[in-house]
């Protein structure tokens, strides 16, 4: 990988050199556009081939600036040749892309370093009978809770018609949860021992 690297590297420095003087930078700051786009490439490649990173972003991060880094080594030293053998005309636009290049790096590399250092959040695991609070402080309450309350629910709904126990529809808008966790509570509600059982429910079984 290094003699790639130093391969690549050494063929593409007189192109990117050649562009920067092209673009209207002196003889002695031209080299600094091969190195910088070098350096750049080779820093997020070790990124993201370094074995100790903790951080998954930073690896993401990593891999599409070390891709970028090469395709912009690619389209400069096209662009050189190209102008070079007069197919395009140096105009502003070159100018302008050729001169952004560091500042841009700068910036790549200067986040990279500080993801770099960020291990990923953890993921909360759910544990029975406990409620998982998320980043968003949004409560999730376990299946324990969800009964107490469906258990207070159904106790309302039978003082407020005539001891008919409360229907799926009605304890899933009470709860406020799914169609399906409230089928679930409400046969755990039925099931238990001390359930009432109402003279409309004895007359259905």
């Amino acid at each position: 990988m290094s003699v790639s690297a130093a391969s690549a590297a050494v063929s593409s420095f007189d192109g990117l050199r050649s562009l920067a003087l092209l673009a209207g930078w002196n003889v002695y700051m031209a080299p600094l556009l091969p190195l910088t786009i070098d350096a750049y490439a080779m820093s997020a490649t070790r990124v993201w081939l370094a074995d100790t990173l903790a951080s998954e972003r930073a690896r993401r991060f990593a891999r599409r600036n070390a891709v970028g880094a090469i395709l912009a080594s690619l389209v400069g030293n096209a662009t050189y040749h190209a102008i070079a053998a007069g197919i395009l005309a140096s105009n502003w636009m070159v100018v302008v892309v050729v001169g952004a290049v560091p500042p841009v790096v700068l910036g790549l590399v200067s986040h990279l370093a500080v993801l770099r250092k960020q291990p990923d959040a953890a993921v909360p695991q759910s544990v029975p009978g406990t409620a998982v609070v998320p980043a968003d402080g949004t409560r999730y309450r376990t299946e324990d809770e969800l009964l107490v309350e469906a258990r207070a629910a159904d106790a309302a709904w039978r003082r407020d018609h005539d001891d008919r126990p409360i229907s799926r529809d009605a304890l899933r808008k009470e709860l406020r949860v799914g169609a399906a966790r409230a089928t679930d509570v409400l046969r755990r509600l039925r099931a238990e021992p001390n359930h009432q059982t109402s003279q409309q429910e004895a007359h259905a079984q």
